[in-house]
């Protein structure tokens, strides 16, 4: 009987963008990218441009949650701890990347971004589900949850 080879997921570095792949079974190991040595689940949410963006959303295995946001936004700016809570709480199956919308316009006008803050999951490049307004870090973590395994 023939073993199953460990299944590899690929996960972008948010130092280098250089694709790692990493066993699912090592992701809550902290793994680091094997180019720079950065951590590549830290817990903490990347900030994306647009030169960055498709590198770090299309080139991961793993559910990306992006918050659209701006600074100007009293929402956005309320959110943003909470956003932090559930990056870190779900470090080792989602990664967390933040857009600001006045520095990437490109972005939201791809994305159709309409209202701030608005967060998308993307799963290698494609979303899967979007929604708008603040939610507090327990809210989030659910949202992620029901709609990554889709």
């Amino acid at each position: 009987m023939a073993s199953e080879a460990p299944q590899k997921l690929m996960v972008a570095c948010a130092r280098c963008a250089t694709a790692n792949r990493v066993p699912a079974e090592r992701l809550a190991d902290d793994p680091s990218c094997g180019k720079c040595g950065a951590p590549l689940l830290d817990g903490k949410p990347t900030a994306l441009d647009e030169r960055s963006f498709e590198s770090f959303v299309g080139r991961s295995d793993l559910p990306v949650v992006v918050d659209f946001w701006a600074e100007w936004c009293g929402p956005c700016r309320a959110m943003a701890p909470a956003f932090e809570r559930a990056a870190a709480q779900l470090k080792a199956s989602a990664r967390f990347a933040k857009v600001n919308s006045d520095s990437a316009p490109g972005l939201s006008a791809r994305f159709g971004i309409r209202s701030i803050p608005t967060l998308m999951l993307f799963r290698a490049g494609k979303e899967l589900a979007r929604v708008s307004g603040a939610m507090d870090a327990r809210s989030i973590v659910r949202w992620v949850a029901a709609h990554a395994a889709s």
